[in-house]
């Protein structure tokens, strides 16, 4: 109790401190909230819709995965509480303990034995449960990327080979050699060198820098698709889609069946058939074919416009940022999700290759559903402190204020904040 009540006491002394230093607080952008659950409605219905299905076909009652998904609903809304809450500087200052956590939990999910069915070290699985390393991985990242690229751009020296794109390079070598070829998860390795491509665009590194490493990316990438045979199969199947429908094209197949039987409005909650074994993961990694097959084309548009409404308002929310450190972490929560979201969407409607990635708050799956809550509480927490002022008031509200703008050099999404703050280290 003496220790519970001295976390309370610490963390309402770092949000009075946090708050000190910040425009003054006003009401979060609920529309972030409201979307949030929109979504997580959705992947419930659709869980419950096929839930006999996917009874029949594991051998599992059907209430197990409305039970699990409720669950995993239950420790996102905590997740989101607590990051929404607990002040940004104190996820900043525990950046290391976060990647030490990611570090760990790898490791972990390394030297476990594999599931025979999922034959890859990404599941830490004790006592029935399961949980998605890289998912720790990406989140610990965010942070500690955003503090990385904010402490560069204060000393200005986010241009410096040794300072800035020297460990930049060190830390994408690791990324790929322990997420893209130990644990042969090569989607989340792509999520995440999305994330660092555009949050050092954003802070300012040069353009001729950053198409530097991607085409170190680039050569990367090709390594690891040649070196595993099943990714050239992947790849194979992408170029080839109805070639190999009883082989390696199996599932890109039966997702475009399932997208195509859809129509315009659909089967219904209660109609379609590929959740009854035809299609694979159709919970988790084919989730958005399923429910193109039950709510068709018109449903479809509803749900992308959903997620488009949540991807605006996250970039409104960044364009206003109080401080570099905090604008980071919207960017990169905003690739993030939207960037799993054009892949998941992409694979089934065969505009992209097959990858294990799922569709936000929609698949099942705690881990995934939990640490995407996490990530957007901290942009509805940041959203409270926004202050969007349009690019042409910039320079008169600024010399107004009696200051010139340090980060001026960074580029723009659209907007600009007016906030007189420098990063802490």
């Amino acid at each position: 109790m003496f220790k519970l009540k001295n976390v309370m006491v610490m963390l309402k002394t770092a949000t009075k401190e946090y708050e000190a230093d910040l425009p003054r607080k006003h009401k979060p952008d609920y529309w972030l909230m409201i979307d949030w659950i929109i979504l997580l409605l959705i992947g419930l219905v659709l869980i419950y819709s096929i839930s006999p299905a996917l009874a029949d076909t594991t051998g599992l009652s059907g209430s197990y995965y409305v039970g699990r998904q409720i669950l995993a609903i239950a420790l996102a809304a905590i997740a989101f509480i607590i990051t929404a809450k607990v002040p940004l500087s104190l996820w900043r200052d525990w950046r290391k303990w976060l990647i030490i956590a990611a570090m760990l939990a790898t490791l972990v999910a390394i030297v476990l034995p594999v599931n025979p069915n999922y034959p890859a070290h990404r599941w830490v699985r004790l006592s029935g449960f399961s949980f998605e390393s890289v998912e720790l991985v990406i989140f610990a990242f965010l942070i500690w990327f955003a503090s990385f690229l904010a402490g560069r751009m204060l000393e200005g020296s986010i241009s410096s080979f040794k300072k800035t794109v020297k460990p930049v390079i060190a830390v994408l070598l690791i990324i790929v050699g322990v997420v893209a070829v130990i644990q042969s998860d090569l989607g989340s390795t792509g999520v995440i060198v999305a994330m660092m491509g555009v949050m050092l665009f954003v802070a300012g590194l040069s353009t001729k820098k950053i198409l530097t490493m991607g085409g170190l990316v680039v050569v990367l990438t090709i390594g690891a698709v040649i070196a595993f045979p099943y990714r050239m199969a992947r790849l194979e199947t992408f170029l080839h889609p109805t070639a190999n429908c009883q082989s390696t094209g199996y599932q890109a197949c039966q997702a475009l069946i399932a997208v195509g039987s859809g129509g315009i409005a659909g089967a219904g909650l209660g109609g379609g058939a590929q959740a009854y074994g035809y299609l694979p993961e159709s919970d988790n990694d084919s989730i958005f074919a399923i429910y193109a097959e039950k709510f068709g084309f018109i449903g479809s548009v509803i749900l992308l416009a959903i997620f488009g409404n949540l991807f605006y308002r996250m970039g409104r929310i960044a364009g206003g940022a109080p401080d570099n450190f905090s604008r980071l972490v919207v960017l990169g929560v905003l690739v993030w999700m939207s960037v799993e979201t054009l892949i998941n969407i992409g694979a089934m409607i065969g505009l992209l290759p097959l990858k294990g990635i799922t569709l936000p708050f929609i698949s099942y799956g705690g881990t995934s559903v939990v640490f995407f809550a996490a990530a957007l509480g901290l942009v509805y927490q940041i959203s409270s402190y926004t202050s969007y002022v349009p690019i042409g008031d910039k320079d008169r509200l600024n010399r107004r204020a009696g200051f010139n703008d340090n980060n001026s050099h960074r580029r723009g999404i659209g907007g600009a904040y007016h906030s007189g703050l420098s990063d802490r280290s």
